[in-house]
């Protein structure tokens, strides 16, 4: 029975100064590469064959960190923007804690959270899912279905989509999924 196994990356350097991280590329912060060892461990007792992750440097980072920590730096990654986290648009690289004084906490946590709202020029968890659900079904399924364990480095945004797909989450239901960074989720597909 293969295995799906979703990594939100590490700690990024905009998770710890509290900042809409979105499409910036944004390296770990050193509290986030210093969990990289803690985090590997975890998952040293699975058997992985492949791969995926996004090009944003925190995804890449992690993969690398993590596979670096197991001794298997020589699994095959494949890299997609599909995987990327949503972009945030005008908030990008703002403080949320400003954010929500300016616009409300209700209405900051709707563009976070909600399925179909969006940040001011960004996307919602709804186009979001559009990119990364036909990616997972055209690659990452694949790779499932001969039987190939996959992990899965990515952002909150794009692991939310693909969490509300596989365990068929309600559009209203999934404003209440968090996955904190480093966390792992595993499906016995």
């Amino acid at each position: 029975m293969p295995k799906l196994i979703l990594l939100r990356h590490l700690e990024s350097q905009w998770n710890k100064e509290n900042r809409f991280t979105g499409w910036t590329d944004v390296p770990l912060s050193e509290e986030g590469i210093e969990s990289a060892k803690e985090v590997a461990g975890k998952l040293a007792g699975f058997k992985i064959d492949k791969v995926y992750t996004s090009p944003l440097i925190r995804n890449k980072e992690t993969v690398s960190l993590i596979l670096g920590n197991l001794g298997k730096k020589d699994l095959p990654v494949v890299i997609d923007k599909a995987l990327d986290e949503r972009n945030y648009g005008k908030l990008q690289g703002l403080n949320k804690d400003e954010v929500k004084k300016q616009y409300g906490e209700e209405q900051v946590q709707l563009w976070r959270r909600s399925w179909n709202q969006a940040p001011p020029g960004g996307e919602s968890l709804k186009d979001v899912y559009k990119r990364v659900i036909p990616f997972y079904r055209k690659y990452i399924e694949r790779d499932l279905k001969k039987e190939k364990n996959v992990l899965v480095v990515a952002s909150h945004n794009s692991l939310r989509a693909l969490v509300k797909y596989i365990e068929k989450i309600s559009d209203k239901d999934i404003a209440g999924f968090e996955m904190p960074t480093g966390t792992i989720k595993e499906y016995n597909l």
